[in-house]
């Protein structure tokens, strides 16, 4: 089609997420499979990539925004823009879930951490009994000193006794089908209690000038 010498292209293929030192694909396509076609950076700057008329360019790109450009008849055409955004991961995915404590009492407010080490980018989904009432509240902080890592808290304000149960994170790998689950349980109270446990007799005879110790255990 010489009006529309670049395929359409859809928003997500216009974001290319690729992992540090991994080739990636720029797919701007042309309806006609003879056509020259050219990569330029930001700059304007012709980019040396191998062409595959099926995928588009394929190379090891710096992170940023790439165009690509063709004549047809003497007129040149522009692709649509694409972004190359470079992350840092490994192919495991290593997550720990913490808890500040697991026994709560009706009032309290919850709070659960899920940490992601040493990647960049992933899809990050909560299970927690309530989740349909879309009670908890979520924190993302994305931490890159001394090293990598994305700390997810779960908050649920004023928690009920309905709240008990299991706290889960689900991590899954931005570009690889890798995911990774932990969870903890969470007990909520309807009140505080105490036990004790006396060490003692109810009835404890005591001779003149002796000392006596009287423990309690309390929980």
């Amino acid at each position: 089609d010489p009006d529309m010498p670049f395929v359409p292209s859809i928003p997500e293929d216009q974001f290319i997420l690729v992992e540090e030192g991994d080739p990636a694909v720029i797919p701007c396509r042309t309806s006609d499979p003879e056509a020259q076609v050219t990569l330029v950076n930001s700059l304007d700057k012709s980019v040396h990539a191998l062409y595959d008329t099926k995928q588009g360019f394929i190379g090891n790109f710096p992170a940023g925004s790439y165009t690509c450009k063709t004549m047809v008849k003497g007129v040149e055409f522009k692709s649509d823009e694409f972004l190359i955004y470079i992350i840092r991961a490994t192919s495991q995915l290593p997550v720990e879930i913490e808890a500040l404590k697991t026994v709560y009492k009706t009032g309290e407010t919850i709070v659960v951490t899920c940490v992601v080490f040493d990647n960049e980018v992933v899809n990050l989904q909560w299970n927690y009994p309530g989740k349909v009432k879309e009670k908890g509240l979520i924190k993302l902080d994305d931490i890159k000193v001394p090293s990598q890592k994305l700390v997810y808290t779960l908050t649920i304000p004023d928690a009920s006794v309905k709240d008990t149960g299991d706290y889960e994170c689900t991590a899954r790998h931005a570009t690889k089908e890798v995911k990774e689950n932990k969870k903890v349980a969470i007990t909520v109270h309807d009140k505080g209690f105490v036990r004790l446990e006396p060490q003692f007799s109810p009835l404890e005879a005591v001779n003149l000038h002796e000392v006596k110790n009287f423990v309690v255990d309390v929980q």
